[in-house]
């Protein structure tokens, strides 16, 4: 027989579900000093390579929470591709990505295990104060105008957690999204299936991302890096036999391949995929809010899914801090009407790679700006603001560009190193002095002919002033999530006073 206690906490945020999507929205919270808990049903860290592909953006969004090196030290950008065709011929791909840019610091694919991912975020959980309360069953809520009461079971105890705001980040079975009512639109294609593994591979090199095209479906070994361990992906058809056994993945391998010098070890971890692509109708239901797989589920085609997730609790996790600290709660209505149209655009994205992987029987290996999400912005959203017009290449909305070649007090800098943490950061290109009033949390950045306070520097190269199109006047307000908030060429700083106020 459970247990029942019952606690009168008065958290702000109970998150459920501790993968790249909940770690990551528990450290934007834990930074800013919210309450919260994060649990988990599992009993402890999952093993598996699953989502593998870090793209740029969302390398951008671990730079901003300090772990970027870390997840970057056992990862490889701009993985090689060796593609061998049914005649036998071996196509090497290069993928080199978007070249040397100021204003972007990851313009390549990272390649690292989704576990790998997990580590660091936990790391820096524990880091930030927080923990993963693991073996915790989010079993059912119920809620009122002003908070959510959770039930959650936790070695045969029923305990009863009443939160100001719920997060369902449990993934595409979301316990959180069923019991909140929320349709969940799309089709699950049995037709179309894919065995992942992580095994060990005798006979075969580590040096790229080896891939096979067969008349019967597609096949790849991917070293994964910082392990011993490679990914095997194999599509199958609907005849074929999709036991997840060390002898069937290694038929499957001959067959495709039509190697049998390549030996496969007993696979540490392996799961049968569907293509199961579907949206929600609805990112919010009262004080419920989903993110990550069960708002949204792809294709793996493109490396968009995890990714996707992270930059949902990246967006969520600042306007919940926001809103806890005293700022208007419509600020929230504004997580869905900028997250929705992302994930209807990645999902279209995922559906073409997927159609086109289908119809040619091999993997997708075009990697572009279209994957790496760096284009994202949200120039429609209520808080986007400028005095540009339509023309302006950079706008409100858009992803803040990086720039190089800042000079400092403190050394040479580059702009995303003066912005890390989740702040406000306001940039002034020659505006007269924005009022005392502005909140004492507000990072302050000076463009300046010369250093005279900290927080002066000097554009030496010129990259800054060019990436954002800046007049001698130009204020530009970024987001903590690092989004451009506010842009007023005529440096009017009431703009950028009513705007904070907003946020108060």
């Amino acid at each position: 027989m459970l247990k029942e206690r019952t606690f009168e906490t008065h958290l702000a945020v109970l998150i459920v579900g501790a993968g790249p999507t909940g770690l990551t929205l528990a450290c934007e919270l834990a930074r800013r000093g919210v309450s919260f808990r994060l649990i988990e049903a599992v009993p402890g860290p999952q093993p598996g390579s699953r989502g593998k592909g870090i793209q740029p953006r969302t390398l951008e969004v671990f730079d901003n929470l300090g772990i970027v090196d870390r997840v970057m030290a056992n990862g490889r950008m701009a993985m090689p591709m060796r593609s061998t065709a049914p005649d036998g011929v071996v196509k090497e791909i290069v993928t080199e990505g978007l070249g040397d840019r100021p204003d972007m610091p990851y313009t390549a694919t990272l390649i690292t295990p989704e576990w790998r991912v997990e580590e660091a975020l936990r790391l820096r959980l524990m880091e930030l104060g927080g923990t993963v309360e693991f073996g915790t069953k989010f079993s059912s809520f119920d809620q009122a105008d002003e908070s959510v009461a959770a039930s959650v079971v936790k070695e045969g105890v029923t305990e009863t957690i009443h939160a100001r705001w719920l997060v369902g980040c449990d993934g595409g079975h979301s316990i959180v999204r069923k019991q909140a009512g929320i349709s969940f639109e799309g089709e699950t294609r049995e037709e179309v299936r894919m065995i992942v593994a992580d095994v060990e591979v005798d006979g075969l090199d580590r040096d790229a991302w080896h891939l096979w095209s067969h008349r019967e479906g597609m096949f790849a070994l991917c070293p994964l890096p910082s392990t011993n361990l490679f990914q095997f992906q194999a599509g199958i058809a609907p005849t074929d036999d999709p036991e997840l056994s060390l002898a069937n993945m290694q038929t499957i391998l001959e067959r495709l391949s039509g190697r049998t010098d390549i030996r496969l070890r007993e696979p540490v971890w392996s799961s049968l995929w569907r293509a199961n692509i579907r949206l929600v109708d609805r990112y919010r239901e009262g004080r419920v809010f989903l993110a990550g797989d069960a708002a949204h589920i792809h294709s793996p085609a493109g490396g968009q899914g995890m990714n996707t997730g992270i930059q949902d609790a990246h967006n969520l996790g600042w306007k919940l801090a926001a809103v806890a600290e005293g700022a208007p709660e419509a600020l929230l209505d504004s997580y869905e009407a900028e997250r929705r149209p992302v994930a209807v655009g990645v999902l279209a994205l995922s559906n073409a790679r997927l159609k086109e992987a289908t119809e040619q029987r091999s993997m997708v290996t075009r990697r572009d700006a279209s994957t790496m999400q760096l284009g994202i912005g949200y120039r429609d959203s209520v808080l986007a603001r400028d005095d540009r017009d339509d023309t302006a290449p950079l706008r409100a909305g858009d992803r803040a560009p990086d720039a190089t070649g800042l000079t400092t007090f403190e050394g040479d800098r580059r702009l995303f190193d003066l912005t890390r943490g989740g702040r406000f950061t306001l940039v002034n290109f020659g505006a007269t002095a924005p009022p005392e009033a502005l909140p004492a949390d507000v990072n302050v950045l000076k463009v300046r002919q010369q250093l005279e306070a900290p927080e002066d520097l000097l554009d030496s190269e010129g990259h800054l002033s060019r990436a954002y199109g800046a007049t001698a006047r130009s204020l530009v307000l970024i987001r903590p999530d690092g989004y451009i908030a506010l842009i007023s060429d005529t440096g009017d700083v009431s703009d950028v006073s009513d705007y904070l106020s907003m946020m108060a």
